[in-house]
């Protein structure tokens, strides 16, 4: 079976920073994606309850309700993005939640502070192709 390209592809971005968010947005967009935003954890869910997407970029600090609450609500719900990936995206780097959110069923940790636009994309694309990117 052919490997699916990433591209062109509906995602959805959760980032309270709206700044963050913005770059996010327009990183992914140039790179083929239709994005969807959320800023914050009520408003994620909201969104992904409605909708399917192909991958999930999840902040682990939000407002309203923490990016690892929404994780499992999404897993444990009846959301048409129940088996999205979703890739859990933040500054922290602690092994306990990393340890928390992929026993909640996160598909990839990406610590945001230590890798470029280019390295996260590098990182969902390896989920997807199979392929291990190493980034230092």
């Amino acid at each position: 079976m052919k490997q699916m390209d990433i591209k062109d592809k509906k995602i959805l971005i959760v980032d309270d920073d709206l700044y963050l968010a913005d770059i996010y947005s327009q990183f992914f967009t140039k790179k083929g994606f239709f994005v969807v935003s959320a800023y914050d954890g009520e408003e994620a869910l909201d969104k992904a309850s409605s909708e399917e997407f192909y991958f999930i970029l999840l902040d682990i600090m939000l407002p309203k309700k923490r990016g690892i609450e929404v994780l499992k609500e999404i897993r444990e719900g009846s959301s048409p993005s129940k088996n999205t990936p979703i890739f859990m995206l933040t500054t922290l780097g602690y092994d306990d939640i990393i340890k928390e959110a992929f026993s909640l069923g996160a598909s990839g940790y990406i610590v945001k502070s230590t890798l470029s636009l280019d390295q996260i994309y590098d990182e969902i694309d390896s989920f997807f192709t199979g392929e291990k990117i190493i980034t230092d």
